[in-house]
């Protein structure tokens, strides 16, 4: 198995956040890169604020805290990367975003290092198009929150060499998590099964069936879910989910996928969830559900 020393992050935030997290606790150092100085300032404020509530919970100590810190570092700078093992793409879900990084990062990452990005939707043979070496992206579809969630989607695009996703497995499996091998499309598992599961409980909301704590209630002591499906749209991030249910709907055309009216009113009254202090629930400045 591939042995991993140092990594790099693009995007420090939910979900980079906690990848970097997960792999500087197992001994990984992990270098970030954020898009301005602001960014990364806010994105190390973040993690450290998750950690102080780990150690809150008895989960890690102020010493476990202290060294997963000393091993990450932020910069806003992408050829800080040129040295690394393994790139990991955790920039937002926008397609435009994703091909301007997978751009850059061929003119910098050495041929023989394999890039993946997590995307729980995009088509990794459409990112994989804009590098001179195809056969060196793959897909990683990791599960909020990242260091609890011990599943992650390994995505095969058209291009994606059996190397690279032997590399990804391997990643996966030094952050003590199980590889699920997918083969690319829309939604692969996951987000193919979650999308009309909050679609469908928006709706129960918006047509007044149920309050959105007895939907929340109802499915979690229901089916023995760790948190109910509004909740867990308000972790993920509504845009997010609009974007998936967007993607899902364009390319498969199924009503299953067509967002929820309430969904969008939410999003232009910007309730996005956790990250913004509210969505279907709200939350004080620790991103704890204020009850």
């Amino acid at each position: 198995m591939m042995e991993f020393k140092r990594i790099g992050i693009i995007g420090g935030g939910v979900m980079g956040g906690g990848v970097a997290c997960n792999a500087a606790q197992l001994g990984i150092h992990v270098i970030i890169v954020e898009k301005d100085e602001p960014s990364a300032t806010f994105s190390k404020e973040q993690l450290s604020e998750s950690l102080d509530r780990e150690i809150a919970k008895w989960g890690i100590t102020e010493s476990d805290k202290r060294s997963i810190l000393s091993r990450i570092e932020y910069t806003i700078d992408l050829h800080d990367l040129a040295d690394v093992d393994f790139v990991l793409d955790c920039t937002p879900e926008i397609y435009d975003v994703k091909v301007s990084i997978v751009e850059r990062l061929k003119m910098i990452i050495p041929k023989e290092i394999i890039i993946a990005t997590n995307t729980g939707v995009l088509s990794v043979t459409d990112l994989s198009s804009k590098l001179e070496n195809v056969d060196r992206l793959v897909g990683l579809h990791f599960h909020y929150p990242v260091p609890d969630r011990k599943v992650v989607e390994v995505v095969r695009g058209l291009n994606t060499s059996d190397r690279a996703i032997q590399v990804a497995r391997d990643f996966v499996q030094t952050l003590k998590k199980e590889a699920v091998e997918v083969f690319e499309y829309p939604g692969y598992i996951t987000t193919r099964a979650i999308v009309p599961f909050l679609n469908e409980a928006m709706h129960i909301v918006m047509e007044g069936i149920a309050t959105i704590e007895d939907v929340d209630k109802a499915m979690r002591l229901g089916y023995d879910l760790h948190m109910g499906p509004l909740e867990l749209a308000d972790s993920i991030g509504l845009h997010t989910v609009l974007a998936w249910m967007e993607h899902l709907f364009k390319e498969l055309g199924e009503s299953r996928y067509r967002p929820c009216p309430l969904l969008r009113k939410m999003i232009r009254a910007n309730k996005l969830g956790r990250k913004t202090g509210e969505g279907f629930y709200k939350y004080n400045e620790k991103g704890e559900k204020i009850v």
